[in-house]
């Protein structure tokens, strides 16, 4: 069983004893997609694959907080950051942006990239960051460096 897994179902249960409603019932919500992909595609997750359902969770409460907020919605922004905190914590650290372009950097020289048409190559060996970063904002590094 994955670890984040575990982790999520520990603090389920920590959740429910201390009445924490909020968190008790993101975690079930999580929970019930990772038991989804699991029964649909009969396999047990492992933390690679937890971290990419969580990181699609993720991106969809952002794009609800976006749209929350355009409308003017405030409680349902809330709500929606209250569900990205308790998301967030079980990712992985996201790189910072100086971490970031360092590890851009040193793949540019490591695929012998020259210019903006060697991009699909960068982002191609970018992928070992998936886990520590979002693809846009690998691809904006690679794009700055690249130009």
């Amino acid at each position: 069983m994955s670890a984040i897994k575990e982790k999520m179902a520990l603090d389920l249960k920590e959740a429910m004893k201390n009445g924490e409603h909020f968190k008790r019932d993101v975690l079930r919500l999580l929970n019930a997609s990772l038991k989804q992909v699991e029964v649909d595609e009969r396999i047990v997750l492992d933390d690679d694959r937890v971290i990419g359902i969580l990181k699609s969770a993720l991106k969809q409460r952002e794009d609800s907080l976006e749209a929350y907020i355009s409308a003017g919605r405030e409680d349902l922004a809330d709500h929606e950051r209250g569900e990205i905190d308790v998301i967030l914590s079980y990712l992985p650290r996201q790189l910072e942006d100086h971490e970031l372009k360092q590890e851009v950097v040193s793949i540019i020289q490591e695929v012998g990239a020259s210019g903006i048409k060697d991009l699909g190559k960068v982002m191609a060996a970018a992928k070992r960051l998936a886990q520590v970063a979002d693809g846009k904002r690998i691809s904006a590094f690679a794009k700055e460096l690249l130009s």
